[in-house]
């Protein structure tokens, strides 16, 4: 499933109606630990190619990075990925913390 990249709330909105589980990732392209995260979450999406992933450049599209702050209540970081269950932010994690593994565990199915 390809990423959708957001450059409005309209699309994120629209992307947490549309999939019951969503990954997203905050990426600054002027930060080096940002890089590191953001190979790490392509390596997580090459692994799950159909699970639905949302992607926000925070320097580009810096309303859209923080009105989703506002909206989830989840702290902007940058880089940071975020699961979203039913439209609601059940899972954070930013910098270093933000590895193949540390996404495939967020996303893995719960007993």
């Amino acid at each position: 499933m390809p990423t959708t990249i957001l450059h409005d709330l309209d699309a994120f909105a629209a992307a947490l109606r549309a999939h019951p589980r969503v990954m997203l990732f905050k990426h600054s392209p002027v930060c080096p630990t940002s890089a590191a995260a953001k190979t790490e979450f392509q390596a997580f999406e090459a692994d799950l190619p159909d699970v639905p992933t949302l992607f926000v450049d925070v320097i580009a599209d810096r309303a859209v990075a923080r009105g989703i702050a506002e909206r989830t209540g989840v702290r902007h970081e940058s880089p940071q990925a975020i699961l979203f269950e039913l439209g609601a932010a059940t899972w954070s994690a930013s910098h270093e913390a933000i590895t193949r593994g540390s996404l495939h565990a967020a996303f893995a199915p719960r007993c």
